[in-house]
Parts: C-alpha cells; structure tokens; sequence
C-alpha cells in the first residue's frame, strides 16, 4: 500500500459571548493511503504534555505508529487539544508568565474536544463510530466521552492510562498553565528505566524529537531555555484521580477495551491495570498487554513496535 500524506484538518472555533463560551478552534491530522478504508478510521487522543506530530505522527527513521496502521489498511486521525501542538491556546496562554487562575484543559473540556474530532471525522468518512487509541491522561477524557456518546466509539486502546490510587489528600493550586523544557521531558523520558540498562530512547532520535517539541511553540526560543506553554488541567486531572476522583467512570464503558502498558511503567503499575480492568464491567471484551522492557513513554521507545503490534492486533479483532 502506498504511503499516504499528512493532511491537516482545522475545526474552526467561535469567540466568547454572552450566550456561549468561547470554543477553540483544534487540528486534525489525517494520514490515510490510498486504497484504505476509510470507514474504520482510528484517532489518537495524545497524553499530558505533547501533541500529535510528537507522538502518532512521529517518524523514528522514516516510520510513524500512522504509518504502521496505515499498513494495516486503517485511516489514522490525530487531534492536538487547545492549548497543544496546532490547536489554538487557550486566551490566557498569550500572557508572557503564568498567571493565577483554574488548570485548563481539563477532562471534561477535553471530551468536548474530542467529541467535536469524532464528528468531524464520521462527516468526512461516512463511517458509523471511530476506534480509538488514547495515551496517559488523555485516557481520561477519552473515557469521560465513551460513556456520554458510546454510539460514537468502536474500539479503545487504553495505551499507559492514569486510572485512580489515593496516594494524595487533595489537588494543590497549580495555575492555568506552566512552561515545560526539553530537560524537563528528558527526565520523564528516562526516569523509569532501571539503572544500569541501556537507553530506550536513542540520543538521536530524542534530538529530533526535541526540535519538533520546541516548534510545537512559536514562542520557544524567546525564553531561556527554551520551554514549550503547556496547559495545566491534564496534571490537575493526574492529581484528582491520585486523591481518588478518577474523571469518569469505568464501569460505565460498553465498547471493548484494550490495555497496553509498560514494564517499567511507573504510572500505570500491575496494581493499576489490575484495578481498571477490574471496574470495566460493562465491556465486551477487555485485555490487558503489558511490554517488557518499555516505559510510560514507550511510543517513543525501542519497544514501540511491540506496542503498534499489540494495537493493531486489538484494533484488527474483529
């Protein structure tokens, strides 16, 4: 099959008014080669701190995990939330520092979002429901939504999700949003690996990674270091559900489910997945993948193409 281009997509926004809020104008990327089907098309719905183009979209020597579905005949679509990648940021991200003020983006905001990516993408295909493949916190917005329109959802691919403990007593004050660094995300990238192993990620390809990081920004390189504006709500999210407020509610889910995490996970444990797969009552079918030898960010990982098998292969069920 051959491989297809990224086309993007803009849903257009609406400014605020007296009678309605004020709603962001958000990307889609598209990447379906010719010949594919377009009516079982599957969206990325990406984690905390970066968007598409650094996850779905993004080559590891010229091969993407859009790439790797497309072979498998699938229409890929990704979304950047407001406030990530290409999407609009939010009207308070155009201050210089952060300021006071409630997390932005969080989980209900963000099933909006993505219920506004759904419809778009069911316009645009013809297709009767999208399958989708949701990383760490976007699990949970992801999760919110396939229990308000489980018309609109197929199949969902939990990929590392953040499920509920009670490790904290409450949510602190955070702030709309904060700038995050490239050493900043480095040290996420490598904190879970144990010590004395051999990098999951290679240096030349999170030196690649970075460069596209920073030009998610147009506003990186004013700051010294540089530093990518990141809404705050998905870690006021993280926070709730580690105080034992998870944003939706499992048992309420009736599409299949699939969750595929790493070894050296550090966010989403055996105890966790455990617990999740537990309170999916309502699914036809779940299952849980764990990866040897993978992080929480294993899309990015020598063990990626364990992960894209492992998607594909629930993806392909049926």
């Amino acid at each position: 099959m051959a491989r297809a281009q990224t086309r993007t997509v803009t849903l257009p926004g609406t400014a605020a008014t007296a009678a309605n809020s004020w709603q962001p104008a958000l990307l889609l990327r598209e990447q379906t080669p010719a010949g594919a089907d377009r009516n079982r098309p599957v969206l990325y719905v990406h984690g905390a701190t970066f968007g598409s183009a650094n996850s779905m979209m993004f080559r590891f020597d010229g091969v993407s995990w859009a790439i790797e579905l497309n072979s498998e005949g699938r229409s890929v679509w990704a979304l950047d939330f407001a406030g990530f990648g290409e999407s609009e940021p939010y009207p308070e991200m155009a201050q210089p520092a952060p300021m006071t003020g409630d997390p932005l983006g969080r989980a209900p905001a963000a099933a909006a979002q993505i219920e506004r990516a759904i419809r778009s993408i069911l316009a645009d295909t013809g297709a009767a429901r999208v399958s989708i493949i949701a990383h760490s916190w976007g699990t949970m917005p992801t999760g919110l939504l396939a229990t308000q329109h489980p018309e609109l959802i197929d199949r969902i691919v939990f990929f590392a999700p953040v499920v509920r403990r009670e490790i904290m007593k409450e949510v602190p004050a955070l702030g709309p949003w904060r700038f995050l660094t490239i050493e900043e995300q480095h040290r996420r990238f490598v904190e879970d690996v144990p010590a004395g192993h051999p990098p999951v990620l290679l240096d030349r390809h999170f030196a690649d990674w970075s460069a596209q990081y920073l030009r998610s920004d147009p506003t990186s390189s004013t700051r010294t270091p540089p530093s990518v504006k990141t809404p705050n709500g998905p870690v006021a999210d993280i926070m709730a559900a580690w105080s034992g407020t998870l944003a939706y509610d499992p048992a309420r889910i009736t599409s299949p489910v699939a969750i595929i995490r790493g070894e050296w996970d550090g966010l989403c444990k055996d105890a966790d997945a455990a617990w999740l797969l537990a309170v999916l009552t309502s699914a036809p079918e779940k299952r849980d993948i764990k990866i040897a030898k993978a992080t929480h960010l294993m899309h990015l990982e020598q063990s990626r193409g364990a992960l894209y098998r492992a998607a594909v292969d629930f993806l392909q069920a049926k």
